[in-house]
């Protein structure tokens, strides 16, 4: 990632199926391959504002028709009524943003001490450093969102089980995370864009993330297969690179900021992926037990 170095081998246990990065960097060494120009902390700021004018932009009343059926499922959330949510890795405050707007109470953790400070300058409580180090929050939260968080964790089962703490009873839990167990995953082998190490430490199966899950005191309500093309339009970017083609591989290496309209032409060959669990990403909900 970002062309920095080091080389690194994904293994499998024998026994639970879980696959992890190895050599993993330490939590004092991982920061150095979250350079600037990682792509989370370049989402464009906006201001935090408290009434949803979004309806008033649309040029056709079309367009939230076509949103719906064109989601991609990566941040769906159970159909919950307002109350507190803790958003995991919410980098600058594009989703708390989202989520105050319907009425939520938010706050977040973000491991880039800078850029956590640019979520708080637009009126977010956010703490910067990782989910060890985050204080325990004043009062529980009924719903907790990490959208592909999860894999960058050193210790899983501990940060699971640190949420569980501060859940209330019932309270969900919505991860959006990569599938390993996806046809990306075997036919890209070293090329695959959802391999992204050594930042991404972890890499699950839904029968994997189904047993880590259940050891930090959660359990699996439902899995959604994203209805994206992103994974495998990316690996086929690191292919084109390899082979010299730089300027035409940047182009499907951005295509997840950049494919505007194109992502509805595929959207039929990305819905027929999903329904067999093949699109290389999944949305998690899981529940307290």
């Amino acid at each position: 990632m970002h062309n920095l170095p080091g080389e690194f081998n994904i293994v499998k246990c024998r026994s639970c199926g879980l696959m992890r990065t190895n050599p993993r960097p330490t939590p004092e060494a991982i920061g150095f391959f979250y350079p600037d120009d990682y792509g989370p902390y370049l989402v464009p700021v906006v201001q935090l504002e408290t009434n949803d004018n979004e309806s008033n932009n649309f040029k056709s009343f079309l367009k939230p028709v076509l949103n719906k059926i064109f989601n991609a499922n990566s941040t769906l959330i159970p159909s919950l009524p307002p109350g507190r949510m803790l958003e995991v890795g919410c980098a600058s405050g594009a989703y708390l943003n989202h989520m105050v707007r319907k009425g939520w109470k938010v706050q977040g953790i973000e491991f880039s001490e800078e850029v956590a400070q640019v979520a708080r300058d637009i009126g977010h409580k956010v703490h910067g450093g990782p989910l060890e180090t985050a204080p325990e929050p004043e009062e529980p939260f009924d719903l907790i969102v990490g959208w592909m968080v999860l894999e960058h964790l050193h210790e899983p089962i501990l940060g699971l089980r640190k949420l569980y703490k501060w859940a209330n009873p019932g309270a969900w839990l919505a991860l959006s995370i990569p599938n390993a167990d996806s046809l990306d995953f075997g036919l890209f082998k070293d090329k695959g864009y959802a391999l992204q190490v050594p930042t991404h430490m972890y890499h699950y199966t839904p029968h994997s993330l189904e047993k880590v899950l259940e050891a930090g005191g959660w359990s699996i309500e439902k899995i959604y297969h994203q209805r994206t093309l992103n994974n495998y339009i990316g690996s086929i970017g690191y292919i084109l690179r390899d082979k010299g083609f730089k300027r035409v591989a940047d182009s499907f290496l951005n295509f997840s900021h950049n494919g505007g309209k194109i992502t509805y032409l595929l959207y039929p060959l990305s819905f027929l992926l999903s329904l067999f669990g093949h699109t290389g990403r999944m949305t998690v909900w899981a529940r307290k037990k």
